[in-house]
């Protein structure tokens, strides 16, 4: 009897510990889903000396009191938790160091970077011309940048970022979202002409 009372006792755990014979993996972390908005868009309506038409579900936020700097501007997406910079230069003969200090703040990203894409902008009719910086990798701190001028008056030069931690990785569909809209900001500009 005692026999067939361990019997019955060890019979189930015996049953459990040779049942399962692959060990316990953690799940990979997962990212929440992230709604993106209809493809609309808004002209800027400004006296600014440039103009382009930019995403529904952005605001603009002029009011950066940057003393001489009055047509600076951020295009905030609260949504992504992103804010497009843009900054305002007017040329008088300095064109090459504007150029040169909008490859110098792209450089300074290549030690979180896999990878930096460079696109030519190039628009005669519009006369707007400059570089598109596309920058890859999981640490990159602005995943997109770029700079249009007409090469004799105005140049303007722009940054993403997102108010996150760095992680490009799980950003990506909104990086691509993002930079979709911006490109067609790109493909809009156009100068005004101010006095």
């Amino acid at each position: 009897m005692r026999n067939k009372l361990i019997i019955i006792l060890l019979l189930p755990i015996m049953i459990a510990l040779f049942s399962c014979s692959e060990s316990y993996t953690p799940k990979p972390r997962g990212y929440f889903r992230i709604d993106l908005p209809q493809k609309t868009y808004l002209s800027l309506d400004t006296i600014y000396p440039y103009n382009f038409e930019y995403p529904a579900y952005a605001i603009i936020d002029t009011n950066l009191n940057l003393g001489d700097q009055k047509y600076w501007m951020n295009l905030q997406m609260p949504q992504f938790k992103a804010t497009l910079h843009l900054s305002y230069k007017k040329i008088d003969n300095n064109l090459g160091q504007y150029l040169e200090d909008s490859h110098t703040l792209v450089t300074k990203l290549i030690p979180k970077a896999d990878g930096i894409y460079d696109s030519l902008i190039v628009d005669r009719n519009r006369n707007v011309f400059g570089l598109s910086y596309r920058i890859v990798g999981s640490g990159a701190a602005s995943p997109y940048q770029f700079f249009v001028t007409d090469s004799s008056t105005n140049f303007v030069r722009a940054a993403l970022y997102f108010n996150t931690i760095p992680n490009n990785d799980s950003l990506q569909p909104v990086i691509n979202f993002i930079i979709s809209d911006i490109d067609h900001m790109i493909e809009t500009f156009e100068w005004n002409d101010i006095k």
